[in-house]
């Protein structure tokens, strides 16, 4: 009868130790696999917030953008005509440090990603381009004669006012890309 309790002991005692050691194993995994849980969920947090950034902050300079836009047809309309090749040369240097500051922005969204913003942003900086020609073909006329005609070719001024529907257009593809990407 004692050797039979002496195996029940120990039978009983190593199961406790196999059954303390899987439960522990067991406890090791899920405590691990509820860490990378949460790191891989905190991780996303922080690259959906740096997404969000970047996507404000290159809308919110697309409009800063277009209110030197706004600005140069303001001119156009209401600027005396002797006053006109200045006032433009003016709006220009703006016209070139706001596409500065856009085109750097447009490069945070490509590094952020995902693809389908990327090409939002690149799209939305090209539709600044219609502007710009636009711009310097009003430029150019006033600028290339010693005697400058103050005011400017038309069909510039009819490509720089149609430019508007374009580059709203991508700006509101840019706006779905990043909630899609959001």
């Amino acid at each position: 009868m004692a050797d039979s309790t002496f195996w029940i002991a120990a039978l009983t005692g190593g199961t406790a130790v196999l059954a303390s050691w899987v439960t522990s194993r067991g406890n090791t995994r899920a405590a691990r696999i509820q860490a990378d849980t949460a790191a891989r969920a905190q991780q996303s947090e922080r690259r959906r917030e740096s997404r969000r950034t970047a996507y404000l902050d290159l809308i919110e300079h697309a409009h800063q953008t277009v209110e030197v836009y706004w600005e140069i047809s303001a001119v156009q309309r209401t600027a005396q005509a002797e006053r006109r090749p200045a006032a433009l040369e003016e709006l220009v240097e703006r016209e070139l440090e706001a596409y500065g500051k856009l085109r750097r922005r447009v490069r945070v969204v490509e590094l952020e990603g995902p693809p389908a913003a990327a090409t939002a942003a690149n799209a939305l900086q090209n539709a600044t381009g219609p502007f710009h020609r636009a711009l310097r073909d009003m430029r150019s006329d006033a600028s290339a004669d010693p005697d400058p005609d103050p005011d400017p070719d038309p069909e510039a001024v009819r490509r720089f006012e149609a430019s508007y529907r374009p580059f709203w257009a991508a700006l509101t593809d840019f706006i779905d890309a990043a909630r899609d990407a959001l």
